[in-house]
């Protein structure tokens, strides 16, 4: 029988995932993670589904020998191409951040007209699409890809003059023509902007976090497998974070988007 107290294994193509794992924080206070961060190969958005699937089957490989009792991919690129495949080669739990998403869309919308932001790759996967249409038939959806935001987030861009004129030139089609009244925020950086992103789309329209969501569904699938950590609250020091390049930098970005005091972030290269 699994220990209950093992860790979760969380990844991601950088360093993005960290506000999957600021909910885990907040919604799974009980639970250690380890998180992996591909900084080497960072972005997987413009990358093919085949290369995805590989660095995917690699990093889960790199958990599972780390001892953990689930894993989360918190990369809506890697959820789209890789989420199935790892399921089916893993004795473990496997979940990503699309299909919460999706049903929170689903759940939020008063008129069925949603929106979908993310990287090319999520985008072009028509994952999203595809989900939402087969929990909700009549919906219809909008998708666009930002790629930009992701480079804004990593600058500190967070409520720059730039920032917002990429958020019209993204979005504006989509309020105006397409009438959207809910929007997830489909790349795991994207969340870092939503203060931004509401004050300029309006309050009209509900903004979905797919990394809340992630941590919701996470919690229930524990709790249903009895595998939840029953050793009480654990410190931040308990965590473990790994990138494939870049610990300086992964601990700045965590340190000045997140406020995460990262003392150690463990150099890992995969083959």
């Amino acid at each position: 029988m699994t220990d209950r107290n093992l860790p979760i294994g969380v990844f991601d193509s950088g360093v993005g995932g960290l506000t999957v794992a600021r909910e885990i924080f907040r919604n799974l206070p009980d639970e250690k993670i380890i998180y992996f961060g591909d900084t080497a190969r960072v972005p997987y958005g413009n990358k093919s589904p085949e290369t995805v699937i590989r660095y995917a089957r690699q990093i889960t490989s790199f958990l599972v020998s780390e001892q953990v009792k689930a894993i989360v991919i918190a990369c809506n690129t890697a959820s789209a191409f890789a989420l199935h495949t790892v399921q089916a080669e893993l004795d473990i739990p496997v979940i990503g951040v699309i299909e919460p998403g999706a049903r929170a869309a689903v759940q939020a919308t008063r008129t069925g007209r949603i929106g979908i932001t993310g990287t090319t790759g999520t985008v072009s996967s028509g994952l999203y699409d595809r989900l939402i249409g087969e929990l909700m038939p009549s919906a219809k959806v909008f998708s666009k890809a930002c790629p930009l935001f992701v480079s804004l987030v990593e600058e500190g861009m967070i409520d720059d003059p730039v920032t917002i004129m990429m958020i019209h030139r993204y979005l504006d089609d989509m309020l105006r023509n397409d009438s959207i009244d809910t929007l997830v925020l489909g790349c795991t950086h994207y969340p870092l902007i939503r203060k931004v992103i509401a004050r300029e789309v309006g309050s009209s329209v509900t903004l979905v976090n797919p990394a809340y969501e992630t941590a919701v569904s996470l919690k229930e699938l524990l709790n249903s497998l009895d595998l939840a950590a029953d050793g009480g609250p654990v410190d931040f020091s308990a965590h473990r974070f790994f990138a494939s390049d870049g610990a300086e930098n992964f601990k700045k970005f965590a340190r000045d988007n997140l406020n995460f005091d990262i003392e150690n972030v463990e150099l890992k290269t995969l083959q």
